[in-house]
């Protein structure tokens, strides 16, 4: 999804699923405020409290500022997930923020599921088996995250009769089987009986840097489908599984709200769309709660070093960010 790692950064975090004045976070610091909102949705055990910082643009509105993580990485969330389990739908390599998260959940105990996309799977799994992540695996206290089992997903098709003839048959997709949002939750429920913690970390959008006006009808909804329906589809299926107190969690961008040049396509709309999704449908049975955060324009990727100029990126993060500090 164009997501990148970052570090060595102050964020701001709001109340679970209010997109408040778009500051924008990096993973492993905004895990941390995540963190402090699921220990007091949900009773985990805690370590410590965040800071209150006064209201931001009303009453309702509470800030939180939480300090960096070390560029060396992060310290562990403030919480104690030891016994939960987390499935992290968006993790293809060690570069992005599913995985920036999923060793967050890792370090602070959270047993690791991941989805990842079907082309995608098997130079994921060759490269976690043969070691070439193990660097990057590194948690805290010198141990390696475990990853409990890694499941095809492509999060654009709910069911298998969602499926057209063409996708079947492409070969990126051959030898992969139950890799649609329903067959996955229940490969997941057979295989581990239930989750405490969901994480939608994917989003795509084909016409990414055309601007809106020569954005065609087939991209914009490819946009929403991938960016956003996604995330409706995977608490469809996945709420019915997750435990009491259990939580979500999504991740958005500044461009829901603010004029970003280059990220077209339809994913501004994508992204504005996803905050209404989670807005709307907070469950409120068995304390399960909904959260959604701002990520950062960090380090590009190779797949979206394009989007930005350094120079453009510089100024964003200067305009949006709490210190003018980006990603690294």
């Amino acid at each position: 999804m164009g997501a990148y790692a970052t570090t060595g950064m102050q964020m701001m975090a709001t109340r679970p699923c209010i997109p408040a004045c778009r500051q924008m976070l990096g993973p492993t610091s905004a895990l941390s405020a995540f963190g402090r909102a699921i220990c007091t949705r949900t009773g985990f055990a805690s370590s410590s409290k965040a800071t209150s910082a006064g209201p931001l643009v009303s009453l309702n509105r509470k800030r939180v500022v939480v300090r960096a993580m070390s560029q060396r990485g992060a310290q562990g969330l403030p919480i104690d997930l030891t016994g939960k389990r987390a499935f992290i739908a968006g993790v293809a390599d060690d570069n992005g923020y599913g995985w920036a998260i999923s060793k967050a959940l890792a370090a602070a105990g959270a047993e690791i599921l991941v989805g990842t996309w079907v082309p995608a799977l098997n130079i994921f799994e060759t490269s976690l088996r043969r070691g070439k992540f193990d660097e990057s695996r590194k948690l805290p206290d010198g141990s390696l995250m475990e990853i409990a089992k890694v499941y095809p997903l492509d999060a654009v098709y709910d069911t298998p009769e969602d499926v057209p003839e063409d996708v079947k048959a492409n070969k990126r997709y051959a030898g992969a089987s139950n890799w649609t949002v329903k067959e996955v939750a229940e490969t997941v429920k057979n295989d581990f009986g239930s989750i405490d913690i969901l994480v939608h970390s994917l989003a795509n959008g084909p016409e990414v840097t055309k601007p809106l006006l020569e954005t065609s009808r087939r991209g914009y909804l490819a946009a929403i489908s991938a960016s956003s329906y996604s995330y409706v589809s995977l608490l469809q299926h996945f709420l019915p599984i997750m435990n009491p107190g259990g939580a979500s969690i999504s991740l958005t961008y500044i461009a829901s709200e603010r004029i970003i040049p280059g990220y077209g396509g339809g994913m501004s709309s994508a992204k504005a769309a996803l905050e209404s999704s989670c807005l709307r449908s907070r469950s409120k049975r068995q304390n399960q709660s909904e959260h959604n955060i701002s990520r950062s324009i960090g380090k590009p990727s190779s797949k979206s070093h394009w989007i930005y100029r350094e120079d453009d990126r510089v100024f964003l993060c200067q305009c949006t960010t709490p210190e003018g500090i980006i990603g690294r």
